[in-house]
């Protein structure tokens, strides 16, 4: 059975609460604790020696006022700061190390999720905004998960520190710094919710432009052939323009954040400046505290900004973690490591009353439908469009699972069947036929990778691929380019098929099969496919009439229901709508056209 997801999933758009924003952080987290841990406290340590540094330019100012000598003091602060730069910049590498796993680790999990979603999950969505979610979404993570959570951790611990040390030194400048720091300081809070909603709009719209593209390269030439490319782009930069807007929205609040504080420390110091005067001047304080204090207001600047920038960091992640857990929730098909071929007799197919629709809102595209095919032979589906014939072997594939009734495959119902087992007996050659970027060869052991060299000659042979691998500049090693750009439509039909021949599977489904054939290379494949047919149960989905004037049965559908089952000659005798199909098929077809039926 297909696995079920936990919890719901958020709907589109929605951010995770932030206990489930903190959860799913962590979860991400979790298996780098140690580096993340000492990296933190690498930062901590570099942040210790920085808070020396005023402690020791006081003592320096004091030698200086009595005469003493400063060569110990200017000493200690060099070593200070060369210890300190480099305590950080170890800590900063490590973290930042650390962030790449993260995003690796990410990746990898997400990529392995998303390539076992199931296919109504995978039709409900975007190629292009599921690309973006592996791609920029996790790239998010990167200072989220590492760097801006250590950054809150020491930053907070650092801010501590030096306001207790302001406090020591003297109180009431302190009530200064800390009035002045909170007054201009509180205008974040309502900074940081509009990074947030603009940093997960302009996430979306990033998934957009994806969208937007693999639409346009997906039918490439269709585009061009259309003369679309100007409106195209138009579209395509109408989807980067709202990414911009979005993101120069969250760039300019997270500018006003950050000005805050450098306004907040800026007004402090006049303050102090103003305020430590007076009291040197009375004799409150010594000029070497009120030198001290001044550097440690300085040096407030770092942790407070560093808290800032975490902050407005954890927003923008906030919203990629919400687009990365509403991914991770959809529902998947179990893991499995199973074998790609399986052996055993052709297997015997049953539909029992089967009801299917694809969405409850949706009408039903199987109404009771029933059928029988024992095992081995060719069995062929026909009917008008929308007649649910392909719809058989989504079901068959479970590709979807029924609405109603059974289907079974050697007499057992394909729910409980493991699923990479019922796979591994199917051979399935789509209407599109695709192939896939890459070599030829890679393309033929895509379903069967461990195929022997004499099995992948005479698959070749069956297919009349021969030729054309000996026609090719690298023979098997031959790229194809994308979708098998560089093969005919023909080609692309034959190469599919020969991928699942290769697998010797006990039950073949083509659908649409040879669409793109020519008549030459159709009449040998429907050799193969008869040979096949003595091993393999052969159930083929054609509007062809010489594809199916051959077959064992003919499955004639109509509206989701089966009308009539029986060999062509029963059929045409018998059935009206199959009669009345082959006619306007064999009217349809030229004079000579060695597709036409025989009389």
């Amino acid at each position: 059975m297909s696995a079920t997801p936990a919890h719901p999933a958020p709907a589109a758009g929605d951010r995770l609460p932030a206990r489930e924003t903190w959860r799913a952080l962590y979860a991400h987290i979790r298996p780098h604790r140690a580096p993340i841990a000492l990296g933190a406290l690498l930062a901590l340590i570099g942040a210790v020696t920085g808070l020396a540094q005023p402690l020791a330019a006081k003592e320096l100012v004091e030698r200086l006022g009595g005469g003493e000598s400063i060569t110990s003091v200017l000493l200690l602060l060099t070593a200070l700061v060369v210890l300190g730069t480099a305590i950080e910049a170890v800590g900063t590498y490590l973290l930042n190390r650390t962030a790449e796993s993260v995003v690796l680790a990410a990746r990898r999990q997400l990529v392995a999720r998303l390539l076992r979603l199931r296919i109504p999950e995978v039709e409900r969505s975007r190629p292009g905004d599921l690309m973006s979610r592996v791609t920029s979404d996790t790239t998010l993570l990167r200072q989220v998960a590492t760097t801006s959570m250590v950054s809150a951790a020491t930053g907070s611990l650092t801010l501590v520190a030096t306001i207790v040390l302001m406090a020591r030194l003297d109180p009431v400048l302190l009530g200064v710094t800390l009035g002045v720091i909170v007054l201009v300081g509180g205008s974040l809070g309502l900074v940081m919710p509009r990074i947030s909603k603009a940093a997960k709009r302009a996430q979306e719209s990033v998934g957009e432009i994806s969208s937007v593209l693999e639409r346009v390269f997906g039918a490439f030439r269709t585009v061009k052939a259309s003369g679309a490319e100007a409106r195209e782009t138009r579209v395509v930069e109408e989807a980067a323009r709202t990414a911009w807007r979005h993101g120069v929205r969250a760039a300019g609040w997270h500018a006003v954040a950050a000005s805050s504080i450098g306004l907040a420390v800026q007004v402090s110091f006049l303050a102090v400046l103003g305020v430590g005067g007076a009291r040197v001047a009375s004799g409150a304080v010594s000029i070497s505290t009120l030198v001290a204090f001044l550097l440690l207001l300085f040096y407030l600047i770092d942790p407070v900004s560093r808290l800032v920038e975490a902050a407005a960091q954890y927003q923008v992640g906030a919203a990629a973690i919400a687009r990365i857990a509403e991914a991770e929730r959809m529902e998947t098909e179990p893991e499995h490591d199973g074998p790609t071929r399986s052996q055993g007799p052709p297997a015997s197919v049953v539909f029992d009353r089967v009801a299917f629709r694809y969405r409850p809102e949706l009408p039903y595209v199987h109404h009771g439908v029933s059928f029988s095919v024992p095992g081995g032979g060719t069995t062929a589906f026909v009917g008008p469009s929308g007649a649910g014939k392909s719809t058989v072997f989504s079901l068959l594939e479970r590709f979807h699972e029924v609405s109603g009734g059974r289907v079974l495959v050697d007499g057992r119902d394909v729910r409980d069947w493991p699923l990479h087992e019922l796979r591994a007996a199917i051979g399935y050659v789509e209407q599109d036929a695709p192939v896939l970027a890459g070599t030829l060869r890679e393309n033929l052991l895509f379903a069967a990778p461990d195929a022997t060299e004499e099995e992948v000659r005479e698959v070749l042979a069956r297919t009349r691929l021969t030729a054309l691998v000996e026609r090719l500049p690298d023979g098997l090693e031959t790229v194809v380019g994308h979708r098998g750009s560089k093969l005919s439509g023909g080609e692309r039909q034959r190469v599919a098929i020969a991928r699942a021949l290769l697998r010797r599977p006990r039950l073949l489904l083509l659908d649409e099969a040879t669409s793109q054939l020519d008549a030459v290379n159709e009449l040998a494949l429907r050799d193969t496919v008869a040979e096949a047919a003595r091993t393999t149960t052969v159930l083929v989905v054609a509007h062809r009439l010489s594809t199916v004037t051959l077959a064992d049965r003919i499955v004639v559908m109509e509206a989701g229901r089966v009308r009539a089952v029986g060999t062509h000659e029963e059929l045409v005798a018998g059935d009206p709508l199959y009669g009345e199909l082959a006619a306007t098929q064999f009217l349809a077809a030229p004079a000579g056209n060695a597709d036409a039926p025989k009389a």
